[in-house]
């Protein structure tokens, strides 16, 4: 009888399509929150900064959400296919946290779980979803950092510290 994984676990849900990485080596908890988080990021990017953000904006934090799909690597290959699968585990939701916690949260989990490249190509991959909702969704990659109002740059650097980026 092949071996059937524990409720909860992150591989306790269909796997198939996704990329292949190890994503047995995240509990069910942080992989939610790998998976919640660029999502997350697009709702707080679209509520700060330029008032009256529109679905321009959103749209195009969902554009750069899904460029992840070619992004060369498999985490965020597979926390893309994840999200589109909506392939999280059955169960409570973590209640939503200070989304800089999250981040730092993500960090730390990339950083005792996830290969190097994969932690550093998943943390960039986050803070380009925020920066292209901050411009606007404005060309490929939107406005020069100068361009944008004070708050979206704080925004933006608050972020890249709390991803580990700066």
């Amino acid at each position: 009888m092949p071996s059937q994984s524990a409720p909860g676990d992150p591989l306790s849900y269909p796997t198939h399509g996704f990329p292949n990485v190890a994503i047995d080596v995240f509990t069910a908890a942080e992989w939610e929150l790998l998976v919640r988080l660029p999502g997350r990021v697009i709702v707080a990017a679209t509520h700060t900064g330029t008032p009256g953000r529109t679905v321009q904006e959103g749209l195009a934090g969902l554009e750069a959400m899904a460029a992840g799909r070619s992004f060369d690597s498999d985490l965020v290959r597979a926390v893309v296919a994840a999200v589109y699968a909506e392939r999280l585990p059955n169960g409570p939701t973590r209640p939503a946290g200070d989304l800089l916690d999250e981040c730092r949260a993500a960090v730390r989990v990339l950083g005792n779980r996830a290969d190097p490249a994969d932690s550093a190509a998943y943390r960039q991959w986050v803070q380009s979803i925020a920066a292209r909702v901050c411009a606007g969704g404005r060309g490929a990659r939107g406005p020069a950092a100068e361009q944008l109002g004070p708050v979206d740059r704080r925004f933006l650097a608050d972020l890249g510290h709390a991803l580990g980026m700066v």
